[in-house]
């Protein structure tokens, strides 16, 4: 049995946690969140808690077990604090700027890069080189950090680039170094 699957989920005050057709919807105070059940998993919620219960134990079923109990465990925590990540930009005259909800980055190439941001997700760009996104949804908003670091990924020679803010970068020695 999955070791993450059979624990259970604790709902704080606040948080309202429905079933219907397979569909999980979680309110919170800051949204509400849906994904939906795989056909082989189904959900006990009690006064205050759930659990993720599976209907086979085929190897599908069991992979599937821990994977949904950590993504409603990522909803609940999503409406109710919410998640953060911030992008560190690195390089002469790269910057980024935010106007309403587009982003635009100055990366070292020829023109702008624009960026709508979809919807909830929220950015704030607290200095021309720190690019800070909140959302409720954890994969939308690793979904978008992902997409604003692939306009210029840091390179291992100087470290230029965008990086998230914990990102270590190994840098290579280059060809001078080498004798």
């Amino acid at each position: 049995m999955s070791r993450i699957g059979r624990r259970r989920l604790v709902l704080p005050k606040g948080v309202h946690l429905d079933v219907d057709d397979s569909v999980v919807r979680v309110k919170g105070p800051k949204g509400t969140l849906e994904e939906r059940l795989p056909p082989s998993l189904s959900l006990r919620v009690d006064d205050d808690s759930v659990l993720v219960e599976r209907k086979a134990d085929d190897r599908r079923t069991r992979a599937m077990h821990g994977l949904v109990r950590s993504l409603i465990q990522n909803m609940i925590v999503g409406v109710t604090e919410g998640f953060t990540r911030s992008l560190s930009i690195v390089g002469v005259g790269y910057r980024a700027e935010l106007s309403g909800r587009e982003l635009t980055l100055y990366l070292g190439y020829s023109h702008k890069v624009r960026y709508a941001l979809p919807d909830g997700i929220d950015a704030e760009v607290p200095r021309p080189t720190l690019i800070v996104l909140r959302g409720i949804d954890k994969r939308l908003l690793g979904q978008t950090a992902a997409t604003i670091r692939s306009f210029k990924e840091p390179e291992p020679y100087k470290g230029k680039g965008i990086r998230y803010a914990e990102e270590k970068i190994r840098h290579k020695v280059g060809k001078a170094g080498v004798k």
